[in-house]
């Protein structure tokens, strides 16, 4: 005798037992994961409690994991995503390089891409019209101090070797970016390979542009100016991330410093090198954030927002001057000898590109000055309504502010990372600052849906 199973309930069975394969299928991922992949900026053993999150795609703002839940992505992946993720247009600029060829060499080659896009970024400055590419950020400072160095001693300015920077700066992860970066953290186990370096302080912090210090640091520079005169003989160049610092908790400082640091470094034969990095491609509402000052750099370096993080890419931007110091026959050592295997690669070149055109096409700054009063406001609501967030700060599509918390140790932005992770936003705070970053082009009602979750992550820690 066959009894008859409701169709209804077939569908059910399969259902439950797809779900049941999908479930071990990730488990076995995870356990894989676990077992072989070392996460970068992590301590491993967090992952035994809080699993990485599986992401099957992403568009836009979104991420979508492989249950079918979404996040907002709210810091833009680790900042580069400036026109969001998957965008169409830059798809389709890949898709057409990739069908002409996806790397050669470009050591005695070049290309109508590689050519194009350094034209365009010559025209983001009116003194910065040489190009070099590197593979990403860290390269790329890397690259501005070793033109630096090496221009002194083109030059015979031998004993120009110091290198000055800003407290709480952060310029990379390899051995020379972390020596001029000031991040206990992540450079005390290496501070024996790690060469010296001068940290001016105090830097003159400000909430935002309608903060009195924005135009006028007088107080802060009086304390500042003779740090560096110290070292007026014998600095080769200043090193900072203009207007925004990213990694030591989203401080925005005064424009006034940075006309001051200009001004310094022009009456003392010293390079300003910006690390524009993370604040250059519209992050701060401007192409580059040196133009809040109404200054050029000797050296911009340039990566992140760039190709919109599609794939690592990096630029150094400087003067004529600059590069006719190593202009000479081969014969007298002066060229800069610098390389990487994908300097200038044209799936990158052809991306970048693209993003430059977009941005044009698209009105992106003007998108995202509107955006940054958005994102403020909703933020500031956000404390409001929590009442355990302080020092509220922001500058073009940046905003954040500070956990209320008794005890630092608690890791408190950790929990409220996880469980604004339960929620639907990719936060991942920075100690126990909570920030936004979204790409440029996030719609105002993503920012609303994120306000409201962050709320409800801060309320439930």
């Amino acid at each position: 005798m066959h009894v008859k199973i409701p169709t209804n309930f077939s569908q059910l069975i399969i259902i439950q037992n797809k779900h049941m394969r999908e479930r071990r299928q990730l488990k076995s991922v995870l356990q894989k994961d676990h077992e072989h992949y070392w996460h970068p900026c992590s301590q491993m053993k967090d992952y035994e409690t809080f699993k990485p999150l599986m992401i099957k795609k992403a568009r836009g703002s979104i991420l979508t994991l492989d249950d079918g839940r979404e996040l907002i992505d709210a810091n833009s992946s680790w900042w580069c995503k400036s026109l969001g993720h998957n965008h169409p247009r830059l798809k389709q600029a890949a898709i057409e390089q990739i069908n002409q060829f996806e790397h050669v060499i470009q050591a005695n080659t070049t290309n109508e891409t590689i050519v194009a896009l350094s034209e365009k970024l010559s025209h983001l400055t009116k003194t910065l019209k040489k190009v070099f590419y590197a593979g990403d950020g860290s390269c790329a400072v890397e690259v501005a101090m070793k033109m630096s160095l090496h221009s002194r001693k083109i030059l015979g300015e031998n004993q120009r070797t110091k290198f000055i920077a800003l407290e709480n700066g952060y310029h990379g992860e390899t051995l020379a970016t972390m020596s001029i970066s000031d991040v206990g953290l992540y450079k005390k186990p290496y501070k024996s390979a790690l060469f010296d370096v001068e940290y001016l302080k105090p830097i003159p912090y400000v909430s935002g542009g309608t903060d009195p210090i924005w135009q006028n640091c007088n107080t802060h520079w009086k304390k500042i100016k003779p740090q560096l005169e110290k070292y007026k003989d014998t600095a080769t160049a200043i090193i900072l991330e203009p207007i925004l610092q990213g990694a030591c908790g989203m401080l925005v400082y005064s424009k006034d410093l940075l006309k001051k640091l200009r001004a310094w470094c022009n009456e003392n034969n010293v390079h300003l090198i910006a690390d524009e990095i993370m604040t250059g491609i519209g992050r701060t509402g401007r192409m580059l954030a040196c133009e809040h000052a109404g200054i050029e750099p000797d050296f911009a370096c340039i990566s992140k927002g760039l190709t919109s993080g599609w794939v690592a890419f990096s630029a150094v931007l400087t003067r004529n001057d600059i590069y006719e110091i190593f202009y000479d026959d081969y014969e007298t050592g002066k060229a800069f000898l610098h390389s990487h295997t994908f300097s200038g690669n044209p799936l990158g070149a052809r991306i970048a590109l693209e993003t430059l055109r977009v941005f044009e096409e698209e009105n992106i700054l003007q998108r995202a000055n509107t955006l940054s009063e958005y994102l403020l406001n909703k933020m500031q609501e956000v404390a409001n309504q929590t009442g355990k967030m302080t020092n509220t700060r922001h500058i073009g599509c940046m905003v954040a502010a500070d956990i209320v918390c008794a005890n630092p140790k608690e890791r408190l932005g950790y929990k409220i990372y996880q469980k604004a992770t339960e929620l639907g936003a990719l936060l991942r705070p920075l100690g126990n600052t909570i920030y936004w970053l979204p790409p440029l082009n996030t719609e105002n009602e993503i920012i609303d849906i994120l306000a409201d979750i962050t709320a409800q992550a801060i309320i439930s820690c």
